[in-house]
């Protein structure tokens, strides 16, 4: 299969090429930061950005939210089936 985006940039702004599912984990780091979740079911995704920082966020069921987060928290987490894109 030919790719005609195979000599663009990977930016930012460009759809993410890469994913993995994201099981919750107080202690997990993600091995790489997202750039974008899914989710299966409405809920709350509590996580740390890449800033450092610790926020909640409520995503709804099949959305691609844009977040740069290096770790998904079982702690305050209720939406199921999340999707780590990159």
């Amino acid at each position: 299969m030919s790719d005609r985006f195979k000599s663009h940039g990977n930016t930012l702004q460009s759809p993410p090429s890469g994913g993995a599912p994201i099981t919750p984990d107080d202690q997990l780091t993600l091995s790489v930061a997202t750039r974008a979740l899914n989710v299966a079911t409405t809920g709350d995704v509590a996580l740390r950005t890449v800033d450092g920082d610790t926020i909640t966020l409520h995503i709804a069921a099949g959305s691609v939210f844009p977040i740069r987060a290096i770790k998904v928290l079982a702690s305050g987490t209720t939406a199921t089936g999340i999707v780590g894109l990159w």
